[in-house]
């Protein structure tokens, strides 16, 4: 078993987010991580990667492990060429071991056995083919044009993203720790990424919020969500199946859980009536007759006899519904938020160049309407928002851009101070909102400091805190990172009923799929 977990449990600053989660990954499977932002998905993968230490539980994992983290981890100072080199080392390594060992085999038995040895580790690694995926991955992730000498600290968020995912997919180590992969990959990228999982010959375990990327990779689905019944129906919370059939079963198990709970407290309720009542609740407000006391008391005894084995049986049977009770179903944060300002915006561009960066012949968004901006990575989608924003100024063109107030969602959390909350952040701003009304975050989370949330919660954040303004002019770029799938759906839906004006740059193939409104596909600048 190349990933075993048992019995983890998992505080992260003040609160416990895992309990008791055990689970195992064999080897060539792809089990993916599913749950609310904050629920323990890069917790779990951090205590597997030896970066976070449990409070409990135990974690048996190979060696041989490789970890991509949303920060990436990279090293600031090294370059492009560096991080693939020391990603192909051990590979290299292994290749001349061999070649050492087999001159020494003839004569020497441990040098035999230690042929085979490595000999298996090379074949499962694919070494002999090492440079050539390095290659191909650097291009396929859209790093082939980038220069090799160019250092870490001088990428963008995503291309430093795109360089660890690269190392590491080149490697192939045993045990693979995927958060978040598909931030920043085009559809080209994408196809890649899926391409080489289903080559892998390790263990795969990744966190991700892309609903087609968990639906064409993974073997089976965690939920890290509390339920009753579990995802499985039986209080596992392994369901075996791709993410589409895990979807309907997490509905049918959560409506079996609030049936369930509802006819629990029903008969609870029931059987607390059954233990007030007196052998009065049962011949109440009528006498003896005067020739009757006889019969009467002794019917009495026999009325008393009977409510008291009814209560004592009622009692007995609260004390076992007690012990057994089945816990509510906690209330599902529903995003409430909306974006009502008057549809007076609109956007223009002709010819607008930013060298090296973008090219966009024509642009033109009326009060109101919704765009969205698709193209690879390097097209120029963030540089497009940037200078519609007023943040980039461009090299050639016109750019008119008609609005009381412009929000922006960046690509990646930009939240500088840590120290601060969410509800102090709100308090900045004047507004009329509520941060409790807009169910983006749970109550418990308002006061916490920044940097003891989630990247997922910190998403949230800013999202409250782009709400809270109310902007007419809303862009949106890549707005699905880092957040849950309900959110998710829930921001479609927010946004598919907004008056204002909305120009979103995404990736995500669920939103490309579904969406109704205009689009525009923009080319890498250089080819455009």
């Amino acid at each position: 078993m190349s990933l075993l977990i048992t019995d983890l449990v998992c505080s992260y600053a003040d609160r416990r987010v895992l309990d008791g989660v055990s689970l195992s990954v064999t080897d060539g499977a792809t089990v993916g991580l599913v749950g609310e932002n904050g629920s323990g998905k890069s917790t779990l993968l951090r205590v597997v990667a030896g970066l976070h230490e449990a409070d409990g539980g135990s974690v048996s994992v190979s060696l041989d492990l490789g970890f991509f983290s949303q920060d990436t981890g990279l090293d600031a100072s090294a370059t492009l060429g560096q991080v693939l080199y020391d990603a192909l080392a051990p590979l290299h390594e292994a290749t001349r071991r061999l070649e050492a060992l087999a001159e020494r085999m003839s004569d020497d038995t441990a040098a035999a056995a230690e042929y085979a040895a490595v000999l298996e580790w090379a074949v499962h690694h694919d070494a002999w083919d090492a440079d050539r995926r390095a290659e191909v991955a650097a291009h396929r992730l859209g790093l082939g044009e980038i220069d090799r000498g160019r250092t870490v600290s001088s990428m963008s968020g995503g291309e430093r993203s795109r360089l660890a995912l690269a190392a590491l997919l080149t490697r192939r180590p045993e045990v693979l720790l995927l958060d978040e992969p598909t931030n920043h990959l085009d559809d080209d990228a994408l196809d890649f990424l899926e391409t080489e999982l289903a080559a892998m010959n390790g263990a795969t375990l990744v966190a991700s919020h892309d609903r087609v990327f968990l639906d064409r990779t993974c073997t089976a689905i965690v939920d890290l969500d509390p339920s009753h019944f579990g995802t499985d129906g039986r209080g596992g919370r392994l369901f075996s199946g791709n993410f589409t059939d895990y979807l309907a079963a997490k509905r049918d198990s959560r409506v079996r859980w609030q049936e369930e709970f509802e006819a629990q407290q029903d008969e609870l309720n029931a059987l607390r009536v059954a233990a007030r009542t007196t052998n009065t609740d049962i011949a109440h407000n009528r006498g003896p007759r005067d020739n009757d006391k006889f019969i009467y008391g002794f019917k009495g005894q026999r009325v008393q006899a009977t409510v008291s084995r009814r209560r004592r049986n009622a009692e007995q049977r609260i004390e076992l519904l007690e012990r057994e009770r089945i816990p509510k179903p906690p209330a599902p944060m529903h995003f409430s938020g909306s974006f009502d300002r008057e549809p007076i915006a609109s956007v223009m561009l002709r010819s607008v160049r930013v060298p090296g960066r973008l090219r966009c012949d024509r642009l033109d968004v009326a009060p109101g309407e919704q765009l969205l901006v698709t193209g690879a990575n390097g097209a120029g989608k963030s540089t497009l928002l940037d200078v519609i924003a007023g943040r980039l100024a461009v090299a050639d063109g016109d750019v008119q851009v008609r609005a009381r107030q412009i929000g922006l969602l960046t690509q990646d959390v930009s939240l500088t101070d840590l120290s601060t909350s969410a509800a102090a952040l709100f308090d900045e701003v004047d507004s009329r909102i509520s941060l409790s009304s807009l169910g983006l975050l749970h109550p418990r989370d308002h006061r916490r400091r920044i940097g003891a949330l989630s990247l997922g919660q910190q998403r949230r954040v800013e999202l409250a805190l782009l709400i809270a303004r109310q902007p007419d002019l809303l862009l949106l770029d890549e707005p699905t990172n880092h957040l849950s799938l309900s959110l998710v759906d829930e921001l479609e839906e927010a946004l598919d009923a907004s008056p204002v004006t909305v120009i979103l740059a995404s990736h995500d193939r669920w939103i490309r799929r579904r969406w109704a409104g205009d689009a525009i596909h923009l080319e890498p600048a250089g080819r455009a």
